[in-house]
């Protein structure tokens, strides 16, 4: 079974992507071998090679090794809006077991394996999924960042 955590957040913008790429790079600086997913983003940057999202770049930035980013990043959507939306504006359908099957290609290169979510917990995915589901699908224990904030 892969080592490994799935990072989520209470909600978009709470820091995940900074506690992801740092938990990342502490791995590395233990002399593990370590690969990082973000399996659905929206925002993402139209560029020569595809659509780009910045958190993923970062994860990339991150890997021990060269990863195609279509791996680390497999569901990419322009618009900057909830997953699901975005989704059904593109007409494709997020898959999780696309997903697994990215996870597993990562996971034969890596010692651990750090998924970020996207948006927070409960964000829809699709009809019937959330963020919540795709953890709970990819098996990976759950660290969750939160903002430490007034109220």
């Amino acid at each position: 079974m892969m080592k490994g955590w799935f990072i989520t957040g209470t909600d978009t913008g709470i820091g995940k992507t900074w506690v992801s790429a740092g938990l990342m790079h502490g791995l590395r600086e233990r002399g593990l071998a370590v690969a990082g997913m973000k399996p659905v983003a929206s925002g993402c940057e139209s560029t020569p090679r595809g659509l780009r999202n910045e958190d993923a770049l970062a994860l990339q930035a991150q890997c021990s090794a060269d990863t195609p980013y279509e791996r680390i990043n497999p569901y990419a959507f322009s618009p900057p809006v909830a997953p699901h939306i975005a989704a059904a504006e593109a007409s494709v359908a997020i898959d999780f077991d696309r997903i697994a099957e990215q996870q597993a290609l990562l996971a034969e290169s890596a010692d651990r394996l750090v998924v970020e979510g996207v948006g927070g917990w409960l964000v829809p995915l699709n009809s019937g999924a959330t963020v919540a589901d795709l953890a709970g699908f990819l098996g990976l224990p759950v660290l969750v960042v939160v903002g430490i904030r007034l109220g």
